[in-house]
């Protein structure tokens, strides 16, 4: 459905609890991956949790339909991305339960002090600098590629928010899992449940999600894959379960 307000809006149905979610196409518009890191996540009543590079919103907003967290925070710095998942949060009547802060991540404990949270989730860009082709759009080159943080600036921010034996959750890409996990120890971030996504059952997997828990023993659980298709290009019943069907 497209906004009157501006042609290149639309809104979109997320399937869960009649939440919207108002997106620019000029802007990042959220994927499959934002679904699944929120299916993955678990935030405990009680508890408070923040989404680092929120975009517009979506994850926090998920998390807030999924979940029984007390309260939830998405830190963006995209000033049009934040404005859009602050409209985002106030379309859904949720400001009660999630604040919208723009900053950034590589600043993220400065802003909200250490040992803030009891989860941190993030969607970070893929992409060093140097890899790929670079999009004319910067709201796309930003998302997808390593120009504003860096996966150690994450993963360090994090462990700096997290409340000792916090829950740390992130989707990314197979390729960069060993330097993920390096960096997670490093930080004492201990790496404690892990799954693979599969396009198709025999398609090497293209997305990693990942569970780690601050000062945490070591012991790593690998989950079962994620089939994202049938055979028939339909989507099959573990991905629909997670989409909330």
């Amino acid at each position: 459905m497209m906004s009157s307000k501006n042609i290149k809006e639309r809104i979109d149905d997320l399937q869960v609890k009649g939440y919207e979610l108002i997106q620019n196409q000029d802007q990042f518009c959220f994927g499959m991956d934002a679904v699944l890191l929120s299916s993955f996540a678990k935030v405990k009543a009680g508890e408070k949790a923040i989404d680092l590079g929120c975009g517009n919103g979506v994850i926090p907003i998920l998390l807030e339909a999924k979940n029984k967290g007390a309260h939830y925070t998405g830190l963006e710095i995209q000033k049009d991305s934040a404005d859009l998942a602050i409209r985002n949060v106030g379309h859904n009547k949720l400001t009660d339960k999630i604040e919208i802060v723009e900053g950034d991540i590589k600043e993220a404990t400065k802003i909200f002090g250490a040992s803030s949270f009891s989860v941190v989730t993030t969607n970070p860009p893929y992409m060093i600098a140097e890899h790929g082709l670079r999009n004319e759009n910067k709201y796309l080159e930003i998302a997808r590629h390593e120009v504003l943080c860096k996966l150690e600036d994450i993963i360090r921010e994090s462990a700096g928010l997290l409340k000792e034996r916090g829950r740390f959750y992130m989707v990314h890409r197979p390729f960069r899992l060993a330097e993920i996990m390096s960096l997670m120890t490093q930080y004492r971030i201990e790496p404690k449940r892990m799954q693979l996504v599969h396009p198709y059952v025999d398609k090497e997997p293209n997305m990693v999600l990942i569970e780690g828990c601050k000062g945490g023993n070591k012991r790593l659980k690998i989950e079962k894959p994620l089939i994202v298709y049938n055979k028939d290009k339909s989507y099959t019943k573990a991905l629909l379960e997670m989409y909330g069907e």
